[in-house]
């Protein structure tokens, strides 16, 4: 008798699963751009369901000759398990190794980084998801387009007139331009007309804490969007939304917290094509129980689901959610269980016709890499037992494509 292990049996999966997704998966590269039809995404027509990863390091990797192989091999693996989507930056302002280093000066070869990352994406099959700014201080953020315009003699008092100042805005607009009609130095194509890209992101969680009406929140969302939509009518765009509720609604948040978002009345908005939510439960009630950190994480995924399907009816996906390993009482199975419990929320959605149809783990990384890590990364080759509840997600959405 043949006795197998834990892992052995982990395995066992893995190859089966791989073997299915094979000539079975819910990829799409080669096929034309992403559109949406009520609340799920179609390509040629044909609905779409998505299960991917965050991976915000891929263009800095990208940019030198001695780690690009690292965005290759993430692809290359994530692509075994059935994966059809990737999100990551568009973005890196100011700083050390800068996309933008100021205002409208660009570091050519780091645009070659992101160059490389979108023409893997095409030849392992993944949509892409291209973040423009973010919300914090890493890779520069908000915070550096304010810095920049005091720089030039522009009194601003908060970091919050990113979203109200003209020439903040400006500066942000140009960035947005040269992005979408960039041509890329490996396929020849621009940005704006490559189908790789599913969708355009405006800010990674945006927030305006000083306004927590939400309207100065709302203004940029709607200036931005036309903008982005007047260069590239190609692309879905969404707002980056973390989730949270605005006033009307407050109860919904972690704590009854507002950040000046509101996230019926901001996916509402002209030329926002679909919503997204993260979920960082541990991170928002770090002085809960896990029982009731648990209880407000099922509450909100259900609520946005509900929420999408009955208001906004317009597709919804997971844009981050993960398990910390600082987490109290984390082990790998306690990562597997929280993965197989998300996904199980989307695929039941999907499968009855839902607003769930997708979501992204926070965050793959590739060996090698721990310096890059933040509590919550998932390296595919150590660890078998995570990588088949991926692949298995994986399996039950290519079924209802």
């Amino acid at each position: 008798m043949i006795m197998l292990t834990k892992n052995s049996v982990h395995i066992l999966i893995f190859l089966f699963l791989v073997l299915f997704l094979g000539t079975r998966t819910c990829r799409a590269a080669g096929h034309g751009f992403a559109r949406t039809s009520g609340n799920h995404f179609t390509v040629d027509g044909h609905p779409i369901y998505l299960n991917g990863f965050n991976a915000y390091w891929m263009m800095f990797m990208a940019s030198s000759p001695h780690t690009k192989v690292k965005v290759t091999n993430t692809f290359q693996i994530a692509s075994r398990y059935g994966m059809n989507i990737a999100r990551t930056w568009a973005f890196s302002d100011g700083g050390a190794n800068p996309l933008q280093s100021s205002p409208g000066v660009y570091n050519e070869n780091m645009f070659k980084g992101l160059d490389f990352v979108i023409s893997e994406a095409k030849k392992y099959g993944f949509y892409l998801i291209l973040g423009l700014v973010n919300n914090w201080d890493d890779f520069g953020g908000r915070k550096q387009y304010v810095q920049w315009a005091r720089e030039r003699n522009h009194s601003l008092s908060s970091d919050d007139q990113f979203y109200t100042d003209p020439v903040v805005k400006g500066y942000y607009k140009n960035h947005v331009k040269t992005v979408l009609t960039r041509r890329n130095s490996i396929t020849g194509v621009a940005y704006k007309d490559d189908p790789t890209i599913f969708a355009w992101e405006l800010i990674n969680e945006p927030s305006c804490k000083s306004d927590p009406s939400g309207k100065s929140l709302q203004g940029w969302i709607t200036e931005m969007a036309a903008h982005v939509k007047s260069i590239d009518r190609n692309h879905l765009l969404e707002i980056g939304h973390n989730g949270f509720y605005g006033e009307s609604m407050k109860e919904k948040n972690p704590n009854n917290q507002l950040l000046g978002t509101d996230f019926i009345a901001d996916n509402q908005i002209h030329g926002i094509d679909f919503a997204t939510f993260h979920l960082y439960e541990d991170q928002w009630l770090p002085a809960s129980t896990p029982k009731a950190q648990f209880a407000f994480a099922n509450s909100w995924v259900k609520n946005h689901i509900t929420d999408c399907n009955l208001v906004l009816k317009k597709p919804l996906l997971v844009g981050e959610f993960g398990k910390s390993s600082k987490s109290p009482g984390y082990n790998v199975s306690a990562r597997d269980r929280y993965f197989s419990w998300m996904y199980d929320n989307v695929y039941r959605s999907a499968k009855a016709g839902g607003s769930g149809v997708g979501a992204m783990f926070w965050q793959l990384m590739a060996q090698g890499m721990e310096t890059f890590g933040d509590s919550y990364g998932v390296v595919l080759a150590e660890s078998p037992s995570t990588a088949s509840v991926i692949a298995l997600q994986s399996k039950r959405l290519s079924t209802l494509s």
